[in-house]
């Protein structure tokens, strides 16, 4: 996926408090790295999301997404299935972490009122997202110049492969 500062998708609502088990549970630890988007949110309460989610949708969560264990796999299996930024309220670090890591956008902001399919537009830079359906406007926590430089490079390997001029 190439770097949009830019984000327009449909939004799938999961509420607070989801965990790294309901984003990719323990029993799909097994599979093959290129099956992992085949998981994405099968513990959740939309078991078939892998399914069902559209290259650049948006998921929108309440507090504490992520929690859990530090599975890497459950951001991985989200970025692979199609999902094009995430927004919580708030995240559990590690989780935040490791999407940052791999160049899947996450953003703070309170986001809970949105129901599922509604259409929003986000700026990553300026951390503004629109309601497409009205215009409305609402300000998320502004991303620190390090995470949009990661983000922009595709995530952290290739940020550093950048700095070290192509070397290895």
């Amino acid at each position: 996926m190439s770097w949009k500062s830019k984000l327009r998708g449909r939004v799938w609502n999961l509420g607070g408090n989801v965990d790294t088990d309901q984003i990719f549970p323990g029993y799909a630890m097994a599979a093959p790295a290129d099956k992992f988007k085949e998981y994405a949110l099968a513990g959740s309460e939309i078991p078939d999301f892998a399914k069902k989610v559209q290259a650049g949708d948006i998921i929108v969560a309440g507090e504490n997404f992520g929690c859990g264990s530090s599975r890497e796999q459950a951001t991985v299996a989200l970025k692979e299935a199609g999902v094009g930024l995430v927004i919580a309220k708030s995240f559990a670090r590690i989780f935040r972490r490791n999407a940052i890591n791999i160049g899947l956008p996450v953003l703070v902001c309170n986001m809970e009122q949105l129901g599922n399919g509604q259409e929003i537009e986000v700026d990553l830079v300026s951390a503004e997202v629109t309601f497409c359906a009205s215009g409305e406007k609402i300000s998320g926590t502004i991303l620190a110049s390090n995470v949009l430089e990661t983000l922009e490079a595709g995530g952290l390997i290739a940020k550093v492969r950048k700095q070290l001029g192509g070397r290895t």
